[in-house]
C-alpha cells in the first residue's frame, strides 16, 4: 500500500482497520467521510505533514466551527496512525464552554411535542423508538440492542469496542415494547427494523425525526437523535445529582464526557446569579 497517496484503495483498506478496531457504526462514517474529504482536498498530491497542517489552515479560513476542525483533524489523525506515519496534526485550542446554545436544546415539553405529533400522525414506530431512546439515553448506534428478549428481561446488554454494559430499561416502556412486538409480529430480536427487516441506520432515524419538526412546531436545529440522550442525560441529573451514575449509564469512561451534557444555558446562568441577591 503506498502511504503518500491517499486512494480509493487506501480508505478502503482504513475502513477494514476501524472496523477490525470495533468501532462505532457512525464513528466510522464519520471518520471515512472526513478522510474523503481531504482527499478530495489533496487532489493528487502526496501526503505530507505540511500539506495535513494546511488542510487544517483550509477549513478554519472556510468558517467551519473549531469542534468540527478537530473532529475531522481527529480522523485524519486516526489515518496516519493506521498507516504508521511518524506526524500528527494538532488540535486547535478550544476554551472549555461555559454554557449550552439554547438555540439547539430540545426542552421536554417540544420533546413531548415530537413524541405526540408522530403518533397522531400514526408513526408508531418513530414515536416508540424517540422515547426508547429519551428514556433509555442509549446512543443512536445503540438502538440495535433493543431487543424482543431486552423488553423480556427489563435490561439491555450492550457491546461495544470489547466493553458490555447493562442498560436498565424503564418498566412502562417495557410494555410498551413488547405491545409494539406483538402488534408488529415481532418475536425475536431487534424491534425497530425497516420492512425487510434490516436494522434502521442513524440517517434514516434522524430523517425521520427532521421530517417531523414543521407538524410539531418545534425548530429543526434542535431535532436529532444525539439531543434525546442529551435530555435524558439532564433531567436524570437535575432527578439525582448523581454525575458518577450517570456517566456509567450513559457509557463514559471520563465523567468530563459527561459535563459537557450538563452544561447549562446561559440565560440559566443568568437566573442562578440573579438568586443569589448580591447586587441591591
Amino acid at each position: 500500500m503506498d502511504i503518500n497517496r491517499l486512494t480509493p484503495e487506501t480508505i478502503a483498506a482504513y475502513a477494514l482497520y476501524l472496523r477490525s478496531e470495533e468501532h462505532a457504526p457512525g464513528t466510522i462514517e464519520k471518520y471515512l467521510r472526513d478522510v474523503r474529504s481531504f482527499a478530495a482536498w489533496l487532489e493528487e498530491r502526496t501526503v505530507t505533514k505540511d500539506l495535513a497542517a494546511a488542510w487544517k489552515e483550509h477549513l478554519v479560513s472556510t468558517n467551519h466551527a473549531p469542534a468540527t476542525v478537530n473532529s475531522m483533524l481527529a480522523a485524519i489523525n486516526s489515518l496516519f496512525r493506521f498507516q504508521g506515519r511518524d506526524f500528527r496534526v494538532k488540535f486547535l485550542k478550544v476554551q472549555r464552554r461555559m454554557f449550552r446554545d439554547s438555540t439547539r436544546e430540545l426542552t421536554r415539553p417540544e420533546y413531548d411535542l415530537l413524541v405526540d405529533t408522530a403518533r397522531a400522525s400514526g408513526k408508531e414506530r418513530l414515536a416508540l423508538l424517540m422515547e426508547a431512546i429519551c428514556g433509555t439515553g442509549v446512543r443512536v448506534s445503540e438502538v440495535k440492542y433493543l431487543t424482543v428478549e431486552a423488553a423480556q428481561r427489563g435490561r439491555a446488554e450492550i457491546t461495544l469496542k470489547g466493553k458490555i454494559r447493562v442498560i436498565l430499561l424503564p418498566n412502562k416502556l417495557c410494555r410498551k415494547l413488547l405491545k409494539y412486538a406483538r402488534k408488529e409480529k415481532i418475536a425475536s430480536g431487534e424491534l425497530f427494523v425497516t420492512r425487510s427487516g434490516k436494522s434502521l441506520s442513524r440517517r434514516q432515524i434522524w430523517a425521520e425525526m427532521k421530517r417531523l419538526c414543521k407538524a410539531a412546531g418545534v425548530a429543526p436545529e434542535k431535532v436529532f437523535p444525539h439531543n434525546l440522550r442529551h435530555l435524558f442525560a439532564t433531567t436524570y441529573y437535575r432527578a439525582y445529582k448523581d454525575i458518577a451514575k450517570l456517566a456509567d449509564v450513559l457509557g463514559h469512561s471520563s465523567i468530563e464526557t459527561t459535563r459537557v451534557y450538563l452544561l447549562t444555558t446561559g440565560a440559566e446562568q443568568v437566573k442562578q446569579l440573579d438568586r443569589l441577591g448580591l447586587v441591591s
